[in-house]
């Protein structure tokens, strides 16, 4: 634990340098960029090449594909606590969902024309799944479900497989529950360079989702242009702002929570009212960490990803906070003060309110999506939703009436910017 105090001459520049750790280093941009150009340039082969590089898996084309009967098989050995657990997320993210579903409308502007909008789901979509040592099964469901209420034609999905070829049966089990059959056993970068470019036999995508280690963020990031991405969620992130009325229990086991992703990228905060309340939550950090199975991961971003740090009052919290644009935020603070941080921090990507709101209920079955900005990205970037899968056309309609109010302003404007063949397209109309 990295420990700082607000009033220190060099908090500024301190946790400017923390925040920059989440910079993606040249040597994995470089790295990104090749593994890109190799699978642009010899498609399957190069994805064939780097699954048996970095999972061991030894896959031909014909093997990307998991076959629906896979999955339906899958399905078939989920426990029935995990299939109800799955179901029940479901639920919270359908209801939850729906109600970002844009709706189209028109109506008439002052010239008198109908103008409005309309909205299209995405044609094809790419559906990033991390796997491997840590199958994410819940951000099967943080995506589709919204790609599914979204009315997306095509949805694909990418997730990596072990060195035999093959993936969790939770995350599979996942996919049939939402009815995708679209599914390759592979990730990482050259998952997204399949996607973007596309191969002999992967159809490229449109628009590229899902979170991923800095490796695949950061291929997210170059193949945008070829490609739509919805954001650059990387790393977890966690911040817990703490006033007298926290549970140091409760606060540590949250900070835990997000640590055991044990990337080593991980950051997480705890911005605290005293010292007293910072070193109660380092007791029980100390004390939970013999508890968990991931300890030694864990104890790396204790080490090198935790920064603690002694406000002064809450409003110092709120500057902090909005600077980091934390992509989880705890609010274990009173309810007054809780509903006055709601309301001033304006850059997080999810706001947890309460000691009885732990991080985790978020990523698996509140109802938002979990997959949110990290690395200050939330200044710019919100967390996943439906809109993110629609595309929004917008839609204008004059008639003669109409064309002759708005001629006059489209003259004006022509003549300012010296583009008269604007002008001329109207006013031959009137």
């Amino acid at each position: 634990m990295r420990p700082l105090h607000h009033a220190s001459k060099t908090f500024d520049d301190e946790l400017a340098a923390f925040c920059r750790g989440a910079v993606v280093p040249r040597e994995i941009s470089d790295s990104v960029a090749a593994i890109l150009a190799d699978v642009r340039a010899r498609g399957d082969e190069a994805v064939a090449y780097y699954a048996a590089k970095f999972d061991g898996a030894k896959l031909r084309a014909r093997d990307f594909r998991i076959k629906p009967a896979e999955l339906a098989a899958a399905a078939g050995r989920l426990p029935a606590a995990e299939r109800r657990a799955l179901v029940a997320a479901r639920d919270s993210i359908l209801a939850y969902n729906r109600r970002g579903l844009p709706e189209p409308w028109m109506a008439k502007n002052p010239h008198g024309a109908l103008v409005g909008e309309k909205f299209d789901p995405i044609r094809r979509v790419g559906l990033y799944v991390p796997g491997g040592e840590v199958p994410l099964v819940s951000t099967v469901l943080m995506t589709v479900t919204l790609a599914n209420i979204a009315g997306c034609p095509e949805i694909a999905v990418f997730t990596p497989s072990n060195a035999e070829g093959r993936v969790a049966d939770g995350l599979l089990a996942a996919l049939h529950l939402l009815g995708v059959t679209e599914v390759y056993r592979f990730g990482g970068v050259h998952a997204v360079g399949a996607m973007a470019y596309g191969t002999t036999t992967i159809p490229a995508v449109d628009k590229v989702f899902g979170p991923g280690n800095a490796y695949v963020c950061e291929a997210k990031r170059q193949v945008f242009g070829t490609v739509g991405v919805d954001s650059l969620p990387g790393p977890s992130e966690v911040m817990i702002i703490a006033d007298e009325t926290a549970r140091p229990n409760f606060a540590a086991a949250d900070l835990l929570a997000q640590a055991e992703h044990g990337s080593g990228r991980e950051k997480i905060y705890l911005l605290a009212t005293s010292a007293e309340i910072i070193a109660a939550i380092g007791v029980e950090l100390r004390t939970q960490l013999q508890l968990i199975t991931r300890t030694e991961k864990t104890q790396r971003v204790l080490d090198d990803g935790f920064l603690a740090i002694e406000v002064r009052n809450l409003a110092q919290a709120v500057q902090i906070a909005n600077y980091v644009a934390p992509e989880h935020l705890e609010l274990l603070v009173d309810d007054a003060a809780a509903k006055k941080l709601t309301a001033e921090i304006t850059t997080a990507g999810a706001i947890m309110i309460g000691n009885y709101t732990p991080t985790a209920l978020g990523d698996f079955t509140a109802g938002p999506s979990h997959v949110l900005p990290t690395g200050r990205a939330g200044r710019f970037f919100s967390g996943l939703r439906v809109a993110d899968f629609i595309r929004r056309t917008s839609i204008v309609h004059y008639d003669r009436a109409s064309v002759k109010k708005g001629e006059p302003i489209v003259a004006a404007f022509a003549a300012m910017e010296k583009l008269d063949a604007h002008g001329r397209s109207v006013r031959i109309r009137t």
